[in-house]
């Protein structure tokens, strides 16, 4: 994080409070310079995009586009599950996370990272283990926040938990 000619000039004290200040704050752009804040909930906008489908398979995007006036850091898993009832009540299982990789982003005002959506489809399984339900749309919740986002997306899910028809990748540039 420092260049050979800035790490000399600091104290041994303030070397290593700011060494161990870059394992904690990853975005600190250079020396002197202040960090890049975490991407909040308010600073991201959620959205969906289909892109293909096949043998009981539905694939899309959860994209999250920067709408905030200022650059922030976000990356990694969110959490994604089928919401309905009118009510945003949860439709069986949260979204399994598919593979590891996650990689931290800086997003400019106007920039995106997206996971990849991949939905099974709840005819897939007999109507006794899956309890189908209609599904009003996904619940987003950003990397490293608390409060999520609704996204519109009608389909039928399985009230049992045990089933899972979504998994999604680690967010990644868009």
């Amino acid at each position: 994080m420092f260049n050979s000619i800035t790490k000399p000039v600091l104290g041994a004290a303030v070397a290593g409070a700011l060494s161990s200040l870059a394992f904690a704050a990853p975005a600190l752009a250079t020396a002197g310079a202040t960090a890049t804040p975490q991407c909040s909930n308010a600073m991201l906008k959620a959205s969906y995009a289909s892109s293909d489908s096949g043998m009981g398979h539905h694939y899309g995007w959860i994209r999250l586009r920067n709408v905030s006036k200022h650059a922030c850091v976000t990356g990694g898993f969110g959490g994604l599950s089928y919401v309905g009832d009118g009510n945003g009540t949860q439709i069986g299982a949260a979204a399994t996370r598919d593979g590891s990789a996650a990689t931290t982003y800086v997003l400019k005002p106007g920039q995106r990272v997206e996971s990849q959506l991949n939905e099974v489809t709840a005819l897939n399984y007999p109507a006794s283990t899956c309890h189908r339900a209609k599904v009003d749309g996904i619940r987003v919740y950003v990397p490293n926040a608390t409060k999520s986002q609704y996204i519109a997306h009608r389909t039928t899910g399985c009230t049992n938990a045990a089933v899972h028809l979504m998994s999604h990748r680690a967010y990644k540039r868009g």
